[in-house]
């Protein structure tokens, strides 16, 4: 795989499930690169957020939906191979999980 071929992977991989989310790690952590790492972060905040707000009973529910139509944002900035934020939260989770790299 070329390095623009596996950063896409990565990225891409990061928004298909908890799962999918943990192989794009080790993939990440093979060959890290900033794609990668960028929609790691941003697939991570969106997987947690979602996680926090289904314990809220109806109100929780309801902007999961809202959050969930930022996984797919995320998801179709990850297949253009775009560094573009999810709205709202996106800078948030780029600064919280700055770890990731």
């Amino acid at each position: 795989m070329t390095e623009n071929t596996q950063d896409k992977t990565v990225a891409i991989l990061s928004y298909i499930t908890i799962i999918g989310w943990i192989v794009a790690l080790v993939l990440h952590g093979n060959n890290r690169t900033g794609l990668g790492a960028f929609h790691l972060r941003q697939s991570l905040g969106l997987f947690l957020t979602m996680f926090i707000l289904a314990w809220l009973p109806i109100v929780g529910w309801v902007l999961n939906i809202i959050v969930f139509t930022f996984l797919i944002v995320g998801l179709i900035y990850a297949v253009q191979g775009e560094k573009r934020t999810v709205p709202l939260l996106g800078d948030f989770y780029q600064n919280i999980f700055s770890g990731i790299n």
